[in-house]
């Protein structure tokens, strides 16, 4: 065998062998929960949940971006916030999955969008440091969810019409978040 066929060969092999090496290696450093964390992250299903969640997401704030731009003229009228509550209600009783607005402010427009201990005031932190989302898998019973958060900012001038307290707001800096639960389909 010809010099450059060899070194093609052995090449081939030793990357072949580092990859099927690399995917039954466990991480060098870190905590089980940290090599949970990978595998799962490796998981079909749960990139399938994040990609819904991301769907929805996109779905969710374009809606309420819109129904803001054409309904909502003054202070009297039924805010977005309100309206996708209700959805968001109906949604989650159906079973498709679960979606809250959470406060990120301190000063929620109502007691009930105050981000719950756990996931969702951890999450409410890395938004408020400039993660725009934040995600995390766990198990209840036989089930497994995707917890999910995605940064809500400022991003209209009538979003202060019944917010005033987010006039002085950074462009750009979460003033709350969308937090979902979305059950994860093998």
């Amino acid at each position: 065998m010809p010099k450059t066929i060899k070194r093609i060969a052995l090449t081939s092999l030793i990357l072949t062998a580092a990859v099927v090496a690399g995917s039954f290696a466990a991480p060098k450093t870190g905590t089980a929960n940290e090599a949970i964390a990978v595998e799962e992250a490796r998981d079909p299903a749960v990139e399938r949940a994040r990609r819904e969640v991301r769907m929805l997401d996109d779905i969710y704030k374009t809606a309420i971006v819109l129904v803001t731009e054409h309904y909502v003229h003054d202070d009297t009228d039924l805010p977005a916030g309100r309206a996708f509550k209700a959805l968001f209600e109906a949604v989650g009783k159906k079973g498709w999955h679960e979606v809250r607005l959470v406060d990120a402010t301190g000063n929620p427009y109502s007691d009930q969008n105050l981000p719950k201990a756990g996931f969702e005031k951890d999450a409410i932190k890395q938004l408020l440091e400039g993660k725009s989302v934040v995600d995390k898998v766990v198990v209840e019973g036989d089930k497994k969810f995707l917890l999910a958060a995605t940064a809500i900012p400022v991003v209209m001038e009538k979003c202060i019409m019944c917010h005033e307290n987010y006039r002085d707001v950074a462009k750009g800096k979460a003033i709350g978040a969308l937090s979902y639960k979305v059950p994860i389909q093998d």
